[in-house]
C-alpha cells in the first residue's frame, strides 16, 4: 500500500498506471486506503435504510480519453449548464473544450484516476428495472436519491469523505453523487502538479483538441483544474 506523497508518480496520478489501486472487498477497483472507511460509511447508511452502492470508482486514462474524444468528435452530446444538448456545429474548438469540461474531466486530471473518489447511489430507492443515470435530477430535492443527499453532509466527515463537487464554482458542474476520501486525495495532490500534467499532455497526439487545451491552459487550470482539486 502506498503511504507517502513521494511514492505517487505522474502515471498513477493521470490514471496511466493502476498499481496504486486494487479490487477486492468492495468489488470495485479502488485505492486500498479507502476501503475500511467506505465500509463504515456503507454500514451507517444501512442503519438509515439507505443501500449505499458504488456506481463508478477507478477510471484509467484511456477510458477518460475515450469519453473526451467521443465528445470532441461530436459522437456524444455536448451539454449546456442546464443539461440541454448544444449544436456541435455552432461551436468553435475552444467552446467545445469548455462544453466538455463542464461535465467531463480532462484526461489525466480526473479524480477518478486516483482510486479514492467514487460515484454513489442508493440502490434501495431505485424501482425495479430502473437504469441509473447519475444526473442532477436524480439527486435533486425531489429526486430519487434525495434521502441520500440529505444524509450525506453529516455522515461523510465521520468517515473521512467529502464532496469536491458540491458547489458550482463556475467550472465543472456540481455532482452530488461524487465523494472523495480526503486524506488520500490530499496525499496524491501533494505529489504532482498541473505543470506535470500539462507536460504529459503535450505528447498525447491521440487526444482530440489537445492543441486548443494547451493554448488555453492557464484558463483551464484556473477554472476547471484547481477548483476540482481543492
Amino acid at each position: 500500500m502506498l503511504s507517502t506523497p513521494e511514492q505517487y508518480t505522474i502515471d498513477q496520478w493521470m490514471g496511466c498506471s493502476s498499481d496504486h489501486v486494487l479490487s477486492g472487498r468492495l468489488s470495485h477497483v479502488v485505492h486500498p486506503a479507502i476501503v475500511d472507511d467506505f465500509l463504515g460509511l456503507q454500514s451507517a447508511a444501512a442503519d438509515e435504510d439507505i443501500d449505499l452502492q458504488i456506481a463508478s470508482s477507478f477510471r484509467d486514462f484511456d477510458r477518460q480519453l475515450g469519453i473526451w474524444n467521443a465528445k470532441a468528435a461530436g459522437e456524444r452530446s455536448l451539454l449546456d449548464d442546464a443539461g440541454n444538448a448544444l449544436n456541435f456545429g455552432d461551436l468553435d474548438d475552444w467552446q467545445r473544450v469548455q462544453a466538455i469540461l463542464r461535465w467531463s474531466a480532462l484526461p489525466g486530471s480526473s479524480r477518478h484516476h486516483w482510486g479514492c473518489d467514487l460515484d454513489i447511489y442508493d440502490a434501495a430507492a431505485m424501482p425495479e428495472g430502473y437504469q441509473l443515470q447519475l444526473t442532477p435530477q436524480e439527486y435533486a430535492s425531489d429526486g430519487l436519491f434525495s434521502r441520500l443527499v440529505n444524509w450525506l453532509p453529516d455522515a461523510l466527515p465521520r468517515f473521512g469523505f467529502y464532496r469536491p463537487y458540491a458547489q458550482d464554482k463556475g467550472g465543472t458542474a456540481p455532482e452530488a453523487w461524487h465523494i472523495s476520501h480526503r486524506s488520500t486525495a490530499e496525499a496524491i495532490l501533494m505529489s504532482v502538479s498541473a505543470a506535470d500534467l500539462r507536460q504529459s499532455l503535450r505528447t498525447r497526439t491521440d487526444m482530440l483538441l489537445v492543441d486548443t487545451v494547451l493554448a488555453h491552459w492557464d484558463d483551464i487550470e484556473r477554472r476547471y483544474l484547481q477548483p476540482a482539486w481543492q
